[in-house]
């Protein structure tokens, strides 16, 4: 038996998952309880300047995306990274069918996370989405959505790596849906140290006059006013 991969799914199963099903129909997104310890989220953060760890990196501002730095981690991943996405695939996949009915859309997630990877990597999307991501003062990150292809999960996960308040202020994760002959609507989440917030990937339904319609989801950061930001982003889909 595993111990470590007990470990992770605990925490995962910790969270009131029918809490979070409604809270991110609602709001598109719903927060988790802790997934990283203190020490765990120092571990990774201290990666960063390791490039044998990483597969690449994109300078934000040069590609106008906002203002800090993230690389995409390379396989193998740490443990808990990989043992996270294991164990989160599995929990999300359920709100992921229930969109896609709702939506009349196919729902071709299989059942773990394993065989999903694998109809990626069939369709030519070959390279590993996991994001450690820096921002120091003045940092924030462009509204966007994480779309590397044609295989697509619509839920992912991110995971403050600092404290807030503490290691830095600022850098609210930001959500702003683009409702239907109205105006767009934000959400501004703090997430705790080393805690998880699931979000939509691009859209979620909503309820409309015809039954349901599809609402377009964009996210980001807000400027990091003190301090440095360390956040672990865990997409369920590889890139072409």
């Amino acid at each position: 038996m595993n111990t470590s991969v007990n470990i992770y799914e605990k925490r995962v199963a910790a969270a009131d998952w029918s809490a979070v099903h409604r809270e991110v129909d609602e709001y598109g997104c719903a927060l988790l309880p802790r997934l990283l310890t203190e020490t765990e989220c120092a571990s990774l953060a201290e990666l960063y300047p390791e490039p044998e760890h990483f597969r690449s990196t994109i300078d934000m501002r040069r590609h106008r995306f906002g203002e800090g730095e993230y690389h995409y981690f390379a396989e193998p991943f740490p443990e808990p990274i990989a043992r996270l996405r294991e164990a989160l695939y599995p929990r999300l996949l359920p709100i992921a069918r229930d969109w896609a009915q709702r939506l009349g859309r196919q729902a071709e997630w299989p059942d773990t996370l394993a065989e999903w990877l694998e109809i990626c990597h069939a369709a030519g999307q070959r390279r590993p989405t996991p994001i450690l991501l820096r921002y120091a003062e003045g940092g924030w990150n462009a509204l966007h959505r994480d779309l590397y292809g044609d295989k697509v999960f619509p839920l992912q996960v991110v995971i403050n790596l600092s404290n807030p308040g503490v290691d830095h202020t600022g850098g609210e994760f930001l959500l702003v849906e683009q409702r239907m002959r109205a105006q767009s609507r934000g959400t501004a989440t703090v997430i705790p140290h080393g805690h998880g917030l699931v979000f939509t990937t691009r859209d979620r339904p909503v309820r409309s006059a015809r039954g349901w319609s599809t609402a377009q989801v964009r996210h980001g950061v807000s400027a990091v006013r003190s301090g440095l930001r360390y956040t672990l982003g865990l997409v369920f889909h590889d890139a072409a």
